[in-house]
C-alpha cells in the first residue's frame, strides 16, 4: 500500500493511504497512525463533512476519544479488506476486519488530525496488523518507510532484511505502544548517556521529548549550527529556528542520531521544518517540541528510513531506505489457503457480511498515555 504525506500546514504533517469501502466504493485518504488501534472512517458524518452514503451502514455504538479534547463516536461495521503483494505475479488475500464508521466529530479530527479517517496499527487485537496476523494472513509484522519527497509505503507481513540495525519492542501492558529504549543521544561529535523509554508513532508529526534528552539535543544542535536563530514566535512549535537567506534551500547542521538498547544507532536523517513566515521568508527549525513527561519519536525522525515493527519478534527494525525499492524487504508472507492470482470479481463488501448480524456495544479509548 502506497502513502503520501498530506497536513494541515506548518505544524501538521502526516503520511496518509487511499482505501476504498462500501458500496458503491468510497474513497478515503486515512491517516496511518502505530500509536491508536482502531480503523475508522467518518461516515454520515456531523460536524464534518460527509461523504456520499454507502449500503455499509448499522446502528452499533462507537465512541473514541484521545486526550486532546479530540473524539469520534459512532459504529462498527465488518467489512472485508483486499491486499495485494508486491512482485511480478501479484497475489490478492482477502481479510474480514472491523472498522469504525464516525457520525460526530471534535477537536483536531475536524482539522488537520485525520479529516478522512485513520488506520490505526497498534498494538491491540483491534488493530489492522493483529487481525492479519490472527488470521494467519501475514507474518505479525509490518514495515513503514517515510521518503523525504513526501511518498512512502506500508507493508504487512514485512520483517525487514537481515542487515537491518534493531532493537527490543518494550511493549507495556498498561498503555501498548511500540516503545524502545534509548540509551544515548549523538549530536554531531558530542554523546551523552542517558536511559528514557521512547515510543514511535507515527500519527505525530514531530518529535516531543522531555528533559534531559530535550535540553541536549537542542542545546548540542544549537551550538554546532552556523546560522543566525531566529527571534521567538508565537506561531512557530519549535524553540530552535534559524534564518533562511533567499539562496538557501537549509543550513549545515549536526547529524543526530539515538543509541537503542542493544547499541544499534538510529539515524534522524531529516528531523527539520523549513517554515514560512511570510512572503518570501523562511525560517529552518529544528522539529522537537518540549514535552513534559513523555519521549515520542514522530514522522520526521522516520524519514528516509524503511521502520519495520516486528510483533512477532518483539523488536523494532530500522535502515536507510529508498521507498520505491521493493526488492529490499519481504512483504505480505500469506497464507496461500486465502490467496488468489486474479483480482476479486464483483467485489461486494456488504455481502459477505450483515453489519448488523455482528453488532454489539462497542467503546474505544485512544491508547496515547496522557503526558
Amino acid at each position: 500500500m502506497d502513502d503520501e504525506r498530506g497536513g494541515g500546514g506548518e505544524e501538521e504533517s502526516l503520511h496518509y493511504a487511499l482505501v476504498t469501502v462500501g458500496t458503491p466504493g468510497h474513497t478515503f485518504m486515512v491517516a496511518l497512525d502505530t500509536g491508536s488501534d482502531l480503523f475508522w472512517l467518518p461516515c454520515q458524518c456531523d460536524g464534518c463533512t460527509p461523504p456520499p452514503s454507502s449500503a455499509a451502514s448499522a446502528p452499533v455504538q462507537l465512541t473514541m476519544e484521545n486526550k486532546k479534547d479530540t473524539s469520534s463516536s459512532g459504529f462498527l461495521v465488518e467489512d472485508v479488506l483486499y491486499l495485494s503483494t508486491e512482485d511480478t505475479r501479484p497475489q490478492f488475500l482477502k481479510a474480514q476486519i472491523m472498522f469504525g464508521c464516525g457520525e460526530v466529530q471534535t477537536g483536531s479530527f475536524l482539522d488537520a488530525a485525520a479529516p478522512n479517517g485513520l488506520f490505526g496499527l497498534g498494538v491491540d487485537m483491534i488493530s489492522v496488523p493483529s487481525i492479519l496476523a490472527q488470521k494467519g494472513l501475514t507474518s505479525n509484522s509490518f514495515s513503514m518507510c517515510f521518503g523525504r519527497d513526501g511518498i512512502g509505503r506500508i507493508s504487512f507481513g514485512d520483517q525487514g532484511s537481515t542487515d537491518q540495525e534493531e532493537t527490543p519492542l518494550d511493549i507495556n501492558q498498561k498503555h501498548p505502544t511500540y516503545a524502545i529504549t534509548i540509551t544515548g543521544i549523538v549530536v554531531g561529535n558530542n554523546i551523552m548517556d542517558l536511559e528514557v523509554s521512547t515510543i514511535f508513532d507515527t500519527g505525530t508529526s514531530f518529535t516531543y521529548l522531555a528533559d534531559p534528552a530535550y535540553t541536549y539535543i537542542t542545546d548540542g544542535f544549537h551550538n554546532q549550527v552556523q546560522a543566525n536563530r531566529h527571534a521567538a514566535d508565537s506561531r512557530i512549535p519549535f524553540e530552535y529556528c534559524y534564518d533562511l537567506s533567499s539562496s538557501e534551500a537549509r543550513i549545515q547542521t549536526p547529524s543526530i542520531s539515538l543509541r537503542t538498547a542493544g547499541g544499534s544507532l538510529f539515524p534522524a536523517i531529516d528531523p527539520g521544518q523549513v517554515i514560512s513566515i511570510q512572503q518570501h521568508e523562511y525560517v529552518y527549525c529544528l522539529a522537537i517540541v518540549k514535552s513534559t513527561k513523555l519521549n515520542i519519536i514522530g514522522q520526521n525522525f522516520m524519514t528516509g528510513v524503511r521502520v519495520v515493527f516486528d510483533r512477532e519478534r518483539k523488536i523494532l527494525g530500522w535502515k536507510k531506505f529508498n521507498c520505491y525499492d521493493t526488492d529490499s524487504s519481504n512483504p505480505l508472507s500469506i497464507n496461500s489457503r486465502n490467496s488468489s492470482r486474479s483480482t476479486p470479481e464483483n467485489y461486494s463488501p456488504q455481502e459477505t457480511k450483515n453489519p448488523a448480524e455482528s453488532s454489539q456495544d462497542y467503546t474505544y479509548i485512544d491508547n496515547k498515555p496522557p503526558e
